[in-house]
């Protein structure tokens, strides 16, 4: 009993820093609204149109913005109150599930006005996604704690996806798509409330230089940093090539799996259902130690269960399939997003997280086109089985890269102590070395 509840307070330890509990739960409510309006929005697509390229489309407009605008939103991230800027980006996504309810109940639904809403979604997203791993640092003040909070995010984030698509699909059989919109603005007020909670202290003050001198100083810290670039260009690669595969799920629950909006919840949620687990392993670990591997493994196993879901035709196939997917991908994001947190340097946090914004979600959009068209020639199958082949080559690339990455990598641990172990011999020996005054 006692082993037990002490793992467990293990795994939720950086709850005990009040401004991150309060951003948990708000986030934990509202996301599966979020949830909600993704399935919602890709289903209502696919039935008013039967096209996967619109599908592409779509996709295309809601993930375009990060990649344009994710490096400036770095650069003013770095400048901005982090909590002032959060308050102000979730609000504006309320209006915007209000504005998409709104078009489908009074009639008005047309591919260009959800394309529109979805692209201004896509605006929000860019500021707000630097701006949210950024805030983070500041809501667990202890360091130690970082990774666990990295961890639940994600575990937040997967555990709403687990059942967000579930409930979208029961909505949307019952009382239609606007109605998951709705729900979608209303749950806004759980995370906007929980920033209003918080008290937090103003952030240490920066010198303001030019806009784009700061870019170009962000930009180059990534470039000469060997694992921060190694990591976003293997995010970048699964993000072109393997992400957008969730945007022709609609197509493998009609006409591969034959079945309906219940179908399409249920992979989604199987696909959470993985990433939850994998983001609660990542919570329960010690330490960080070892992640590298991890993002090289998980991002072979991810293209393998592609692969795999592309030659499946069964339902009980794909689910268990969906559940390797997600918790791959989870595995991969997070223990990369963990890596990053630690090592960058303080003063360039929002411009690597903006840069990591613009490998995750800013490439997507691109990988989301791709795929519209490449499935409507080829088939969905064939091009999800195309995009694991490719996952899978640049996984083996990133293996590769390790060994430089663990030499810039490994100093900084000790420093930070986070190998106190190895720390403690260079200390010693270090005192064997020094002669005697």
């Amino acid at each position: 009993m006692s082993s037990n509840g002490s793992s467990f307070q293990f795994v939720l330890r950086s709850l005990r820093h009040r401004n991150y509990r309060l951003f948990f739960i708000g986030q934990s409510l509202s996301l599966i609204g979020t949830w909600m309006t993704q399935v919602a929005t890709s289903w209502l697509i696919y039935r008013l149109t039967n096209s996967a390229w619109l599908l592409g489309l779509v996709g295309f407009s809601g993930q375009l913005p990060a990649f344009f605008l994710a490096p400036f939103a770095g650069v003013w991230v770095d400048r901005w109150n982090h909590h002032r800027t959060l308050k102000i980006t979730q609000t504006l996504s309320m209006i915007e599930s209000f504005a998409l309810a709104a078009v489908v109940f009074t009639g008005h639904t047309h591919v260009w006005n959800i394309v529109a809403l979805t692209a201004f979604q896509g605006v929000v997203n860019a500021v707000d996604m630097p701006a949210r791993q950024a805030f983070l640092v500041e809501m667990v003040t202890d360091r130690a704690d970082l990774a666990n909070a990295i961890a639940l995010n994600s575990s937040m984030v997967n555990g709403a996806r687990l059942i967000g698509p579930s409930i979208a699909g029961i909505v949307i059989g019952i009382a239609g798509e606007a109605y998951c919109f709705l729900i979608d603005g209303f749950s806004y007020l759980a995370v906007i409330t929980s920033l209003f909670l918080m008290i937090t202290a103003p952030g240490p003050s920066r010198v303001r230089t030019n806009v784009w001198h700061e870019l170009k100083e962000g930009l180059s810290y990534v470039r000469g940093f060997t694992p921060i670039r190694s990591i976003l260009l293997l995010i970048m690669c699964v993000s072109l090539v393997g992400i957008p595969y969730s945007v022709l799920l609609p197509i493998f629950a009609s006409e591969v799996l034959h079945g309906g909006p219940h179908t399409l919840g249920f992979l989604t949620g199987a696909s959470g259902l993985g990433a939850l687990i994998s983001a609660l392993t990542l919570a329960a670990r010690k330490t960080i130690v070892g992640l590298g591997k991890v993002i090289a493994i998980t991002a072979c196993t991810f293209g393998v269960g592609l692969i795999a879901l592309g030659l499946s035709h069964w339902l009980w196939l794909s689910l268990p399939l969906m559940l390797v997917t997600g918790f791959s991908m989870m595995q991969q994001m997070s223990s990369s997003n963990t890596i990053m947190q630690t090592i960058v340097d303080e003063n360039k946090r929002g411009r690597v997280m903006s840069f990591y914004t613009m490998a995750f979600i800013g490439v997507a959009p691109f990988g989301s086109l791709i795929a519209g068209a490449a499935a409507a020639r080829f088939g969905a199958p064939h091009t999800v089985m195309a995009g694991g082949v490719l996952c899978i080559i640049a996984g083996l690339w990133f293996s590769r890269q390790l060994e430089e990455i663990r030499k810039v990598v490994r100093p900084i641990y000790v420093r930070l102590g986070i190998l106190p172990e190895v720390a403690t011999g260079i200390q010693a020996a270090s005192a064997l070395q020094t002669p005697p005054e």
